[in-house]
């Protein structure tokens, strides 16, 4: 199935890389490749995870605090928000009906 991303999320997804890369090269590898598995593993079963706010649904990264908030229908999966746990909870929620 297809999945793109929200631009927002794109523009998150790379502040978060920026971040990570600023402090350890090796922690934004490693963030990028749990981003890239999440996203894989999305695409193999968009039922797998939870439901969440605003009818998406939301994976939990294991090693870094973001979740990743998507929907998808029978065409495609849109990744709305890949979101730090603790900062601005559902600013994304907007995003989730567009």
């Amino acid at each position: 199935m297809k999945v793109r991303l929200h631009p927002g999320a794109r523009a998150e997804l790379l502040a978060a890389r920026k971040w990570y890369h600023e402090r350890s090269p090796l922690s934004a590898t490693a963030f990028a490749h749990a981003v890239d598995s999440a996203v894989v593993q999305i695409a193999e079963a968009p039922t797998r995870y939870p439901l969440a706010e605003h009818g998406t649904r939301k994976l939990v990264l294991q090693r870094f605090p973001f979740n990743i908030f998507y929907r998808s229908d029978e065409t495609q999966i849109v990744i709305v928000a890949v979101a730090h746990q603790k900062r601005r909870p559902g600013y994304w929620s907007d995003r989730a009906t567009a």
